[in-house]
């Protein structure tokens, strides 16, 4: 792997880590500005403590050293929950605002896993 390459991923995997940690800890504590977006959404509150949870548990797995196929699920599951959320705001009509943050978290997402180093890929063995 190139010095660039590991640079790149680098740099994207520590954003990631950030976005995913701090929005985890935000849905966690139940602010109210995430309570009300998701009334406004239309989901249930509860859904706040499993996205929470499931972000803060996705960082470890992709910074943690090996365990390729739960990387593969931490990165699916980041991205499924960031494309949800980006068809969640269209649904309702939210400003283009409100789809930044979620964008910026899957484009981190995908460039996070396309440069992910070979020891922290799923072996095909």
């Amino acid at each position: 792997m190139s010095k660039r390459n590991k640079i790149i991923y680098w740099i994207a995997t520590l954003w990631l880590s950030l976005g995913m940690i701090s929005t985890g800890i935000v849905q966690l504590m139940l602010i109210k500005e995430e309570t009300e977006m998701m009334k406004h959404l239309g989901y249930p509150l509860y859904f706040l403590t499993l996205l929470g949870v499931w972000k803060l548990l996705g960082v470890i797995a992709i910074l943690i050293p090996k365990f390729g196929l739960l990387k593969e699920w931490a990165y699916a599951g980041f991205f499924f929950a960031m494309s949800g959320a980006v068809v969640s705001h269209l649904a309702v009509g939210d400003s283009a605002k409100e789809l930044f943050g979620p964008i910026l978290l899957i484009v981190l997402t995908i460039v996070s896993w396309y440069y992910r180093p070979e020891n922290r890929k799923c072996s095909a063995n």
